[in-house]
């Protein structure tokens, strides 16, 4: 089984924020195709990266669902897409294997 992460900025490049509509779309999406989703919508993480001498930061919300196989074209596919509607560069999408206890 692996877990599947999607991480989402929660406003594009201009500082616009999306509307809980645009992450809801993703929610649906994902638990219609996959029996699931778990949103971490309301308590956004902070991610920072450096570029050169500058350090940029932006709020993020976390999707996971968990899959027995990741078929890895859908994922892109499902990634070039989020990309689009987000207006992002790249959006991280990442899996790991992982065990129930």
């Amino acid at each position: 089984m692996h877990l599947v992460q999607i991480l989402l900025p929660r406003a594009d490049n201009t500082g616009r924020p999306f509307g809980r509509e645009d992450f809801d779309r993703v929610k649906e999406d994902l638990a219609s195709r996959f029996d699931g989703v778990t949103a971490y919508l309301q308590a956004p993480a902070e991610g920072q990266w450096q570029d050169g001498e500058q350090s940029s930061t932006d709020e993020i919300v976390i999707f996971e669902v968990m899959v027995d196989d990741v078929d890895l074209p859908d994922w892109r596919k499902r990634r070039a897409e989020l990309e689009r509607r987000f207006r992002q560069d790249t959006v991280i999408a990442r899996y790991m294997p992982m065990a129930l206890v």
